[in-house]
């Protein structure tokens, strides 16, 4: 009998299994890469909501987190994909300025926003009104995370490279079954694909699209992010990623001719050279309408956990939820009542 059976591979489901396997569980993975959302997902971790000038929830509890979490991937899979670089918030006013002074002075953001003016011209921006720095931010290469987290998971014969039939669980007081696998626990770490899951397609999880580009910029010349009304992120050899709307309607991965001319305006209206459009991809972010993921324990049967709705910030919420997780099925500590999934069940009662 396994320990934990952990069905999807994206970063919440990789974050629990790392989780479980650091402290000597067993596991087993099923994944069909149906959902694609992690692998395309921009990847940028920025403790600031800077529409709104406000702190991520848990920010800084989720930075250290983070950083631990992958500094120890990176070891273990001998390949670098966390690099650390400063978002640059492009200012158009002097309003804008005031107002990002205005939110250094809040004790929640002070050790986040720089009170430092960025001055810095680059080549094929326009910035008169210059930048404003936010700290400790950068991105992760979460396609490369995911491939090799993936291989690992296959070297080691814990992923089975499958779609999950529902109907094969049989659910027990004390264990499951699935096709033959015993396990202690499921972990349901599906996504959007939640939509498809009897036991948990009750619950509102939403799918908010996404919609980015790579695009190449020879006259282009950036080595930090910049962020305004999308983020513009430099690859190397003059290639950069940018992203990302967001459509509540359509709830496919498919790219968009609407897509394509909401980021192509957004770009002009932030340099002033031309680009190539190299690829245009798309994914269905799990979002909550109350901003926070749903995590913990279906209420009645006791074997099955959900640990889902990581929407735009996987990257820095993946590996806290899934030390919070692991922590309540193996040690009884409570969850935060905000991402408990219990909020959604006390008021059907």
């Amino acid at each position: 009998m396994i320990d934990y059976l952990i069905v999807g591979s994206g970063l919440a489901g990789i974050s629990f299994a790392e989780r479980a396997l650091q402290n000597h569980k067993t596991i087993l993975v099923i994944d069909d890469k149906s959902q694609i959302s992690s692998r395309v997902a921009g990847g940028l971790y920025n403790p600031v909501i800077l529409k709104r000038f406000s702190e991520v929830w848990k920010a800084q509890e989720q930075l250290d987190l983070m950083d631990e979490f992958y500094s120890q991937l990176e070891a273990k899979l001998e390949t670098k994909f966390n690099f650390r670089l400063p978002i640059l918030r492009k200012f158009f006013s002097i309003e804008e300025q005031n107002n990002w002074f205005l939110a250094s002075d809040k004790p929640l953001l002070a050790n986040f926003l720089s009170t430092k003016l960025i001055f810095k011209k680059y080549t094929g921006i326009d910035s008169p009104f210059d930048y404003g720095e936010v700290l400790h931010t950068g991105y992760v290469d979460t396609g490369l995370l995911l491939d090799k987290y993936q291989a690992y998971l296959i070297q080691n014969k814990l992923l089975q490279q499958e779609s999950f039939d529902y109907s094969k669980l049989i659910v027990e007081e004390d264990f499951v079954t699935y096709n033959g696998i015993e396990a202690r626990n499921v972990i349901f770490a599906e996504g959007f694909g939640l939509h498809a899951n009897p036991f948990f397609q009750d619950l509102p999880l939403d799918g908010t699209k996404g919609e980015l580009f790579i695009i190449k910029a020879p006259d282009l010349d950036l080595d930090v992010i910049v962020n305004t009304s999308v983020f513009i992120l430099p690859l190397g050899d003059d290639l950069y990623k940018v992203g990302a709307t967001y459509n509540w309607q359509d709830k496919t991965a498919t790219p968009t001719a609407e897509g394509r001319a909401e980021l192509t305006e957004r770009i002009q209206e932030i340099i002033n050279c031309d680009f190539e459009i190299v690829s245009h991809f798309g994914g269905v972010r799990p979002t909550v309408k109350d901003r926070r993921p749903i995590i913990g324990t279906h209420n009645l049967h006791q074997r099955l956990h959900l640990l889902n709705g990581l929407g735009t910030r996987g990257v820095m919420l993946g590996p806290a939820m899934a030390k919070d997780l692991f922590a309540y099925i193996e040690d009884k500590t409570p969850l935060d009542p905000v991402i408990d999934i219990y909020r959604f069940y006390k008021k059907r009662k």
